[in-house]
């Protein structure tokens, strides 16, 4: 990261920059709890955008925060919080780990609160983005037709191109899980599930029942096309989904449902507009079954795990299904799946939706 260039954050519509530093480790100790320095604030404070409550010792604010991440406020040996306390001249409250509870900044001054505030802010949603994902926006396209067909593209691709490299059935999606992913959450608590729950029936509310007219969407997943830009060494193969009556509708309803998310801070901003696609082959599932893409990234205590893939030869398989027909389905239902589970019937499990119709 250049130092005239540094990484930008974006918090409830503000961007911040945070400089690059040294970072100084112990021995037989984690790395990534020492982080505080390093913050540079916008130019102008944001004194409007938080809830500061003036008290008769001063002024006091609050941050609601799963209890996971209250270790990387806290920092090695309570570093973090101290270091924070005597820049922003504050006293910060911390509810003990495992207890759910808010966060409180207590301060003589106005500004030293609200900069302790924005502070906060900005470690909770570093660490939150170095969390693995645990749920994700999806539409489910395990209909009984499409796994069958679904089922006979694994045969004959298997038939057809198992001398190619890396083609074996473990490659293969599990008919039983295929889906269209919206995007990915990272949901620490019951309360930030239930806050998606109730995010998502605003979208239906809103927009969504506009858009479906109160009925299901009606979509044909047919051809394939690969993710990088060698289909000599392919890593993820996916099903195209689009309407069947040709319209928009199903691109415009993921990328405004993904747009207010990302307004919400439940979806980190990466793209403007969903892809979309159902993964059907994916070499993670070599080593893993129950891989889930490229976003098995991170443990849960924020370190980066490299997961080293072996490419397939996809050439003789995108000349041959380019255009293969997987089927119709109805949508009907927008989930909130959650990884590495199952329900009685094979597929995710869900831990809310709504329903067009």
């Amino acid at each position: 990261m250049e130092v005239l260039r540094p990484q930008l954050i974006r918090i409830d519509g503000r961007i911040y920059r945070k400089n690059p530093i040294q970072e100084q480790t112990y021995q037989h100790e984690e790395e990534d709890e020492d982080f505080c320095q390093g913050f540079v604030e916008s130019a102008e404070e944001p004194c409007d955008g938080y809830e500061v409550v003036q008290t008769q010792q001063g002024f006091q604010c609050t941050v609601k925060a799963p209890s996971l991440l209250y270790k990387h406020i806290v920092g090695k040996r309570g570093d973090t919080k101290k270091k924070l306390e005597v820049e922003t001249k504050t006293s910060i409250s911390i509810p003990k780990p495992g207890q759910e509870g808010e966060i409180v900044i207590s301060g003589q001054h106005r500004s030293g609160v609200i900069s302790a505030r924005t502070r906060i802010d900005v470690l909770l949603l570093t660490f939150r983005r170095k969390q693995p994902f645990t749920h994700f926006l999806a539409f489910f396209l395990n209909e009984v037709e499409v796994q069958e067909r679904f089922l006979k593209f694994q045969e004959e691709v298997l038939e057809k191109c198992s001398m190619d490299h890396g083609v074996d059935s473990s490659i293969f999606q599990n008919p039983k899980k295929l889906h269209l992913t919206i995007g990915m959450l990272v949901l620490l608590s019951e309360q930030e599930i239930q806050q998606t729950c109730e995010m998502l029936q605003q979208c239906k509310e809103e927009f969504i029942d506009d858009i479906t007219g109160g009925k299901p969407l009606e979509v044909e997943m047919k051809g394939i096309e690969y993710m990088n830009d060698d289909p000599g060494m392919v890593d993820v193969l996916y099903a195209k989904v689009h309407m069947k009556d040709g319209s928009n509708r199903l691109q415009e309803l993921v990328d405004r449902v993904l747009e207010r998310f990302q307004a919400s801070g439940l979806i980190v901003k990466e793209w403007n507009s969903v892809k979309l696609h159902a993964t059907v082959m994916n070499t993670l599932f070599r080593k893993d079954p129950n891989a889930e893409g490229r976003y098995n990234l991170y443990t849960a205590d924020g370190k980066y795990i490299f997961k080293e893939r072996e490419s397939f030869d996809g050439r003789n398989i995108l000349k041959l299904f380019e255009n293969f027909y997987f089927g119709t389905l109805k949508l009907n239902s927008v989930h909130i799946s959650q990884r590495f589970t199952v329900d009685s019937f094979g597929n995710y499990a869900s831990c809310g939706q709504i329903e067009f119709s």
